[in-house]
């Protein structure tokens, strides 16, 4: 006779041996003097659907060790609920991220801090003209967005103006627009064409940063979509990333569940113009 033990130990084997999990695929590139990792997760069901394109969400510091399997988890959770479509997530791993990410300053403070700041426009071009055409040859896409937190949100920023054809969206979330006397702020106009979607975010960041992000929103058009979610009050910058992507997502990528307000997944836009999608 078997006792509970022993039989509570026969339940817990697995019903066959153990296989490595896969969850997607990486290319290795070179640039700025680095190897860096691009990394791809596609949909659960994207070889269900041989007909089928998706939507590519690139993502900023997005190795393994970095902010991917984040993302990557936190858009399937969207997924489904609803909350923002299916896409193929690329992390774009950095390394170097001051010189990657951000342009060169006039801050003598920041340029201590920082020697090696100042190859954004370099790191640009390599993303939109090395990376994203290989992902668009090797995969079923349907336009690209950018997102990305802190110095990255300040790439995603300067993405927007500098070349916003690129992106079909972007989403900054708390961006450092701080960077350079607050310059990227600056070079926003309402006057200017209208651009594709975008989401930016500011946490209780406070100084230049918060003088920096709240110039940008005090000059954002009336007549194209973007959302500014003003959460000073209750998410640090160290939170502001993982509590914030799902809405960016929301906002980027919407659907047609009429159930979302329901279960709490509304999107605040404290300012904006018309809605994205």
């Amino acid at each position: 006779m078997i006792s509970a033990f022993a039989a509570t130990l026969l339940v817990l084997q697995p019903v066959g041996d153990f296989a490595p999990l896969t969850i997607g695929e990486t290319a290795t590139f070179h640039i700025l003097d680095e190897d860096r990792a691009v990394n791809v997760i596609l949909p659960p069901d994207y070889n269900d659907h041989p007909d089928h394109v998706w939507p590519v969400v690139y993502m900023l510091d997005g190795a393994l060790d970095q902010d991917l399997m984040m993302g990557a988890g936190i858009a399937g959770w969207n997924r489904l609920w609803g909350r923002s479509q299916s896409v193929i997530w690329v992390g774009v791993e950095t390394k170097d991220r001051q010189r990657e990410l951000l342009p060169p300053t006039r801050n003598d403070a920041e340029a201590g801090r920082y020697p090696t700041a100042g190859d954004s426009a370099i790191f640009r071009n390599w993303l939109v003209n090395a990376v994203m055409p290989r992902i668009a040859e090797r995969y079923r896409t349907d336009g690209a967005y950018l997102v990305g937190e802190s110095a990255a949100g300040h790439f995603v920023v300067e993405t927007w103006i500098e070349t916003p054809a690129a992106f079909a969206g972007y989403a900054a979330i708390s961006p450092s627009l701080q960077w350079d006397e607050e310059s990227l702020s600056n070079r926003f106009d309402a006057g200017d064409p209208v651009r594709p979607a975008l989401y930016i975010s500011l946490a209780d960041e406070g100084g230049a940063t918060e003088s920096g992000v709240m110039r940008a929103i005090g000059a954002m058009p009336t007549d194209q979509p973007w959302c500014f979610s003003d959460r000073r009050s209750d998410l640090k910058h160290a939170t502001s990333l993982h509590g914030l992507l799902p809405e960016a997502l929301q906002f980027l990528l919407p659907t047609r569940a009429d159930w979302l307000e329901e279960f709490g997944f509304e999107l605040r836009c404290d300012q904006s113009g018309p809605k994205a999608g």
